[in-house]
């Protein structure tokens, strides 16, 4: 893709999004960082339904370390393998404390170090904790990126490393909050919602769908059926607003409205015709 084509891509992402965040639900680095491990393979809806019970009765590696395994589980059962999981985070809550001082690191390596982090997850921590241009590629900026043509790759780190590259500088930092956004509620798996796309011109992906199949969108289904969670404007994607086609249905019933009210204007012409006449 041209240079310039990316930089507009990310300048209207920009205009229409100015301040993109996560939708994960924390109030500290930590939380943040217990928030994206269990966010593998599973939706944020899910995390933040387990956080809301998990964060107000232990929000520190001490205190998270001192519930055990067992004693986990119970909290973040709405997230997938959360057997698992738990093991990963009273792992992870016991090397913070005895490594860290209790600390989310801002090196990489220290990062992925951790029970349950990988590079996805420390990539977002070092950008959203600690100011860093990283660009955590998760499912929707793959998808995406290699959709779009704004950076092709068959793994996920390959995407990373042709982001770094194509995005400017002044785009960098909100990237992927932009790109994941825009995959989860606009460019979605089964069939992107092309027609209602703010980049769809400037889109590379040679099966756009037509506005006749935009309503088999699972993009609209992700607004329709309750599965997007509410939102922040900031974490609210940009979309075009498209015309609606009638349905047949709805276009005779028009029509026949439109003609009642013809013959309602006509009949009181005539009627006012006619009371003009007897006064003369």
């Amino acid at each position: 893709m041209h240079p310039s084509r990316v930089r507009a891509i990310f300048r209207r992402l920009q205009a229409a999004n100015p301040r993109p965040t996560t939708e994960l639900e924390y109030s500290t680095p930590f939380e943040l960082l217990v928030a994206v491990a269990l966010s593998a393979h599973t939706t944020d809806k899910s995390v933040n339904a387990a956080t809301r019970q998990l964060f107000p009765v232990a929000n520190t590696p001490q205190k998270i370390l001192a519930l055990g395994v067992e004693g986990v589980k119970p909290y973040i059962k709405p997230v997938g393998l959360y057997n698992t999981k738990s093991k990963n985070l009273i792992e992870l809550c016991r090397r913070l404390v005895e490594e860290h001082g209790g600390d989310v690191p801002r090196d990489r390596a220290a990062l992925e170090s951790l029970p349950g982090v990988g590079r996805k997850t420390a990539n977002v921590i070092l950008n959203m904790v600690f100011g860093e241009t990283t660009i955590a590629v998760d499912t929707h900026i793959f998808r995406v990126a290699n959709r779009t043509g704004l950076a092709e790759g068959s793994t996920p780190r390959a995407v990373e490393d042709q982001l770094n590259e194509v995005v400017p500088a002044e785009y960098k930092k909100d990237a992927h909050h932009w790109l994941i956004l825009h995959g989860r509620y606009v460019c979605t798996a089964r069939l992107p919602a092309c027609p209602r796309c703010i980049i769809s011109d400037l889109c590379e992906y040679p099966n756009k769908t037509a506005p006749r199949d935009l309503s088999k969108s699972d993009a609209l289904a992700a607004g329709a059926d309750g599965s997007a969670p509410a939102r922040s404007a900031a974490a609210r994607p940009a979309v075009a607003r498209v015309a609606r086609p009638k349905s047949g249905a709805t276009a005779a019933k028009t029509r026949a409205s439109s003609g009642r009210a013809s013959s309602t204007r006509s009949s009181r012409g005539a009627l006012t015709s006619t009371s003009r006449s007897r006064r003369s």
